[in-house]
């Protein structure tokens, strides 16, 4: 996260209104939610992690066991079973 100064960016009314509750403090100002973006959207790992879970659920299907599953992905067995059995 990188910093910007307040005066650089703001009006001088809205800075003197914010000095009235915080004075020399760092801050943050969230995103509206509706610019919020799930986890990996931007870099792409969310997308190569659905495709690997929908390969590993069709190799499921297709009859290959946890036990391979979790050894051919570095995976727990646990964590092969949410992902087969997850909707």
């Amino acid at each position: 996260m990188k910093y910007v100064k307040a005066n650089a960016i703001l009006p001088e009314k809205l800075i003197a209104e914010i000095q009235k509750y915080v004075q020399g403090e760092a801050i943050y100002i969230p995103k509206p939610e509706a610019t919020y973006q799930k986890w990996g959207t931007r870099s792409g790992g969310r997308k190569l992690l659905d495709d690997r879970n929908r390969t590993i659920k069709r190799l499921f299907q297709t009859g290959r066991p946890i036990s391979q599953l979790a050894e051919d992905y570095f995976l727990s067995a646990e964590t092969i079973k949410k992902i087969v059995y997850s909707k």
